[in-house]
C-alpha cells in the first residue's frame, strides 16, 4: 500500500498546514465532479484517507510508529501486516448496502366512547393525521420516469473500505459510504412531491369496529394501519386507547351496570310495578311490598356484553325509599291513623347502620 506521505506529496516532517494545503490542492484536482473516471476516483479516495490519518495527531503518531524500519532481528512488520490483511482485508465480507425501505412507525390515538356504546360495541370512522405513500412516485422516491443510480464512490456496496496501518500491520476497516449514506444508490432526481422520501403527511380515514365490553384503558391493536414507511416500506401498527365517558345515571362495575331507583314510601309499603329506561331499552321492575332502602334488585342479562366470553352482565338497581317532607293536613291525619293502627314501638337505639350509599356500594360490589 502506498505511503500516506507519498500520496499527499509531502515529507515526513511536514507541518499540519503543509498537509492541509497539499490535500486541498489534490482534492480540487481529483474530485469526481471535476475529474470523472475510475482512476481519479480511486486516487481521490486514497488522498482523502491519507489526509484523515495524517491530520489527526494521534493517528499520525501511530502511523509513524507502525511505519518504522525493521526490528526484531531485522524482520519488519510486513509479515504481520500480510497476516492481518489475510484475515481483515480481501477475505472480509461486507453486509452490502442498506435498504431505503423501512417499516413505518406505530401510532397511538385515544378514542372516547359512551357507556351505551360499549354494551354491544360500536363503529367509528376515525380521522388520522399520518404518513402515507406518495401518490406521485408510489414510494420509489424518484421523479416519475427516473430511477436511483449506482453510487460512483462505493460502486453500489454502500460502504468504503480503508486500510489502517497499526503497530501490527495493515488492518482493513469498513464504514458507510458518506456519498450515498450506505444505500449504494443515489436519488439523482428526487420526487418533487415527497422530496425523495417516498411518503407525505396526509389525513386519512380509518374505519374501526370497537368491540363490546371494552373499558377505559383498553388498547386495541390494528396491524398495518399506522404510518407508511419510507421509500414504500410497510405500515406500522395503529393502537387505539379507549376512554369510556361517565354516565349521569348508570355506572359500571366490570360487566355489571349499576343505578339507583328512588321509590315513594307508599310504593315501598304496598308494592308496585314500574318501568325504567335502561341504556339498551326499557326494563320492567316489580317492587314487592315492604321494600327497604338499600335493597338491590337484579335484572339478569341487561349489563355489558363480556369482552372475553359470552353473555352479558347484570343490571343492579339500588333502592332508595323517599320519605315525604311536606304533608297536607289530610295526609298527616292519614299517616297518624296508620301509625296508631300499627302501634309502632317508640324510637330506640340499636346497632350502627351505615349510610344508604355505603350499603349500596357494599351490596353492589359484593
Amino acid at each position: 500500500m502506498a505511503d500516506h506521505y507519498e500520496v499527499l506529496g509531502v515529507s515526513r516532517d511536514a507541518t499540519p498546514d503543509e498537509i492541509k494545503k497539499a490535500y486541498r490542492r489534490l482534492a480540487r484536482e481529483l474530485h469526481p465532479d471535476v475529474n470523472p473516471g475510475a482512476e481519479a476516483s480511486e486516487r481521490f479516495k486514497a488522498v482523502t484517507h491519507a489526509y484523515d490519518v495524517l491530520s489527526d495527531p494521534k493517528q499520525r503518531q501511530q502511523y509513524d510508529l507502525g511505519g518504522g524500519q525493521a526490528g526484531f532481528g531485522g524482520q519488519g512488520f510486513g509479515g504481520f501486516g500480510d497476516i492481518f490483511e489475510t484475515f481483515f482485508g480481501a477475505g472480509q465480507q461486507t453486509r452490502g448496502p442498506r435498504s431505503r425501505r423501512e417499516r413505518g412507525q406505530d401510532a397511538l390515538i385515544r378514542v372516547e366512547v359512551g357507556l351505551d356504546e360499549v354494551i354491544f360495541g360500536t363503529h367509528r370512522d376515525i380521522e388520522v393525521d399520518t404518513a402515507v405513500t406518495c401518490d406521485t412516485c408510489h414510494g420509489s422516491c424518484c421523479q416519475p420516469g427516473t430511477s436511483p443510480v449506482t453510487c460512483d464512490i462505493c460502486h453500489g456496496t454502500g460502504s468504503i473500505q480503508r486500510s489502517v496501518r497499526s503497530l501490527l500491520g495493515n488492518v482493513m476497516t469498513s464504514s458507510p459510504c458518506g456519498s450515498c449514506r450506505g444505500y449504494g444508490t443515489i436519488i439523482a432526481t428526487p420526487c418533487v412531491t415527497c422530496q425523495g422520501q417516498g411518503r407525505v403527511r396526509a389525513r386519512r380515514t380509518v374505519p374501526v369496529d370497537i368491540p363490546a365490553g371494552v373499558d377505559t384503558g383498553v388498547r386495541l391493536q390494528m396491524p398495518g394501519s399506522g404510518e407508511s414507511g419510507p421509500a414504500g416500506g410497510p405500515n406500522g401498527d395503529l393502537y387505539l386507547e379507549i376512554k369510556v365517558r361517565n354516565h349521569d345515571v348508570f355506572s359500571r362495575n366490570g360487566d355489571d351496570l349499576l343505578c339507583t331507583l328512588e321509590v315513594a314510601m307508599t310504593d315501598a309499603i304496598l308494592g308496585a310495578h314500574t318501568t325504567i329506561p335502561a341504556l339498551d331499552g326499557d326494563v320492567d321492575v316489580e317492587l314487592r311490598p315492604g321494600l327497604q332502602s338499600g335493597e338491590i334488585l337484579t335484572v339478569k342479562d341487561r349489563g355489558v356484553t363480556r369482552l372475553r366470553g359470552t353473555g352479558r352482565g347484570e343490571l343492579k338497581i339500588g333502592v332508595q325509599v323517599v320519605t315525604p317532607t311536606r304533608l297536607s293536613s289530610k295526609e298527616r291525619d292519614l299517616v297518624q291513623q296508620f301509625a296508631a293502627s300499627k302501634k309502632a314501638p317508640a324510637p330506640e337505639l340499636t346497632h350502627f347502620q351505615q349510610g344508604l350509599f355505603a350499603r349500596l356500594r357494599d351490596r353492589f360490589l359484593g
